[in-house]
């Protein structure tokens, strides 16, 4: 009886190491990378989390195109400029695509904009560019809105008089209620129960994106969806935002405003009235509207909130450049004139430090994935159809190929001999090629408001007894600050 099971057992061996091996056979043109093991496939080599080195460390043992293996899914990481660009770039319809991952399909739902695909991308990747500039974005028009928000900010920091304040969540209600306004046509008070669960939503999703349990609910969906938790959690979030979009969207059809629209939801709806009329494939349909809401939250909050946490971190720890960036904007516009975005031309040191700040602490870990439309060969490599692709994002902005001290923060990065600001091609923080960043322009604009709005208006300082704070990232799906309390001191002039 032992020798029969001893028998079934070296089958059952023989059998997966042939498995095994014909794996590897069948995929030996992709790009190399961690040995794939059953199962995990290379996750391996990542400790099966993700750390500000791990892909640095990946690009240096095997190039700067390779392969890691989530279980058996295969993803090209393109690590460094010249790869990203070309990838991006040079192979932009080819890489156009967005990867349909078990916890996409349950939250995105292939909806909207961000994780979309074929015509239901397109048509609305369109729409949202087109009617962002209908609601004036490069404009003083909504620049009126986000100036008014970055007021209320320096409001709210006025009213600590100068204690020790933790930034994080005013700075995040702020930037929240630009989308707001945006979207809804209105502001919400931080008070606000539904908003509140709304901004404490993103935060939680953006903590869960890239943890283990995320990776797992990829890996192994069928699995995930019977045991407990945070994976439950964030479903449920979801659905928190998506009930919040379709309450808003609910209560624009009572007002029926259609036609004199304001907001995002008001063109929309007007064109969803169109385009029923003209076009029977249209996708123009209230699911979508309401993905392309979450998608604007999403994307949109979290990521300039958490840079202009940065800035203000970095700003109080070098009180040197802080001071420059005063200088600049009271040299040229004194205590009255109000600043809009396309003054940033008249303040280039101002202009330089916003850009180092974006590149010096990078939000992303790597760019959002996305997935070949077609076969490709890139380096040498081939690449098939469908495959995963990470744009390591985080890699091009501190490329030692491109810049001059990438680890650390040097405004003169993006200054020339002169002190000219200098556009460079290696910024990628917002993307390259057909899916860079839709609201690309609207965070610039807010940026450089918020960030003259609170430097006019204070001296951000470490609190009493504290020499330094740690510019180490905490990481989740964005790689922010850790908490920490500054202290804004009113100028006189405020």
């Amino acid at each position: 009886m032992l020798w029969i099971q001893a028998f079934l057992i070296a089958i059952l061996v023989c059998f997966l190491t042939l498995h095994f091996l014909k794996h590897l056979w069948t995929h030996r043109r992709y790009p190399p990378g961690p040995l794939p093991l059953p199962v995990i496939g290379g996750l391996w080599r990542t400790r099966f989390g993700v750390s500000l080195d791990t892909f640095t460390k990946l690009a240096k043992q095997y190039g700067k195109i390779y392969t890691i293996w989530t279980g058996p899914v295969p993803v090209v990481v393109l690590s460094g400029f010249q790869a990203v660009k070309e990838g991006l770039i040079n192979h932009s319809d080819d890489f156009s695509g967005r990867p349909a991952t078990s916890l996409i399909k349950a939250t995105f739902q292939e909806r909207g904009i961000l994780f979309s695909n074929g015509h239901i991308w397109k048509q609305h990747r369109r729409f949202g560019l087109i009617t962002l500039r209908k609601l004036g974005l490069g404009k003083k028009g909504i620049e009126h809105r986000i100036k008014e928000e970055a007021q209320q900010l320096v409001e709210t920091f006025a009213q600590a008089n100068g204690q020790p304040l933790d930034p994080s969540l005013p700075i995040t209600n702020s930037i929240c209620n630009v989308i707001s306004v945006l979207t809804f046509g209105q502001r919400f008070s931080p008070e606000d129960e539904d908003f509140q669960k709304l901004v404490k939503a993103i935060a939680f999703l953006q903590k869960f994106g890239g943890s283990v349990p995320q990776i797992l609910y990829d890996m192994f969906p069928w699995l995930m969806k019977h045991l407990p938790g945070p994976h439950k959690k964030a479903l449920s979030l979801f659905e928190v935002m998506h009930s919040f979009a379709k309450k808003e969207l609910e209560k624009h059809k009572e007002h029926q405003t259609v036609h004199d629209p304001q907001d995002f939801i008001d063109f929309y709806l007007l064109e969803m009235e169109k385009e029923a009329k003209n076009d029977p494939n249209s996708t123009y349909e209230e699911e979508n509207l309401a993905q392309c809401i979450i998608d604007f939250f999403a994307a949109g909050t979290e990521t300039t909130a958490t840079t202009l946490q940065w800035a203000l971190l970095l700003m109080a720890t070098h009180p040197d450049i802080q001071e420059k960036v005063h200088k600049e904007i009271e040299d040229v516009f004194g205590s009255s004139c109000l600043i809009y975005y396309q003054d940033h031309k008249k303040l280039p040191y101002t202009n330089a430090v916003i850009h180092e700040i974006q590149r010096s602490n990078y939000v992303f870990l790597f760019g959002i994935p996305r997935q070949t439309e077609k076969d490709v060969n890139m380096q040498g490599f081939h690449i098939p159809k469908g495959t995963l692709i990470v744009p390591d994002l985080h890699s091009v902005l501190l490329d030692p190929e491109q810049w001059e001290t990438p680890e650390k923060f040097n405004t003169n990065h993006f200054l020339d001999m002169d002190g000219r600001f200098m556009a460079r091609e290696e910024f990628l923080a917002f993307g390259a090629g057909d899916r860079a960043c839709v609201g690309e322009q609207l965070a610039r604009v807010e940026l450089f408001i918020f960030f003259t709005s609170l430097l006019r208006a204070f001296t951000f300082q470490l609190p009493a007894g504290i020499k330094e704070l740690s510019l180490v990232p905490a990481l989740g799906l964005t790689a922010h600050p850790q908490p920490y309390k500054l202290c804004a001191i009113p100028r006189c002039s405020t």
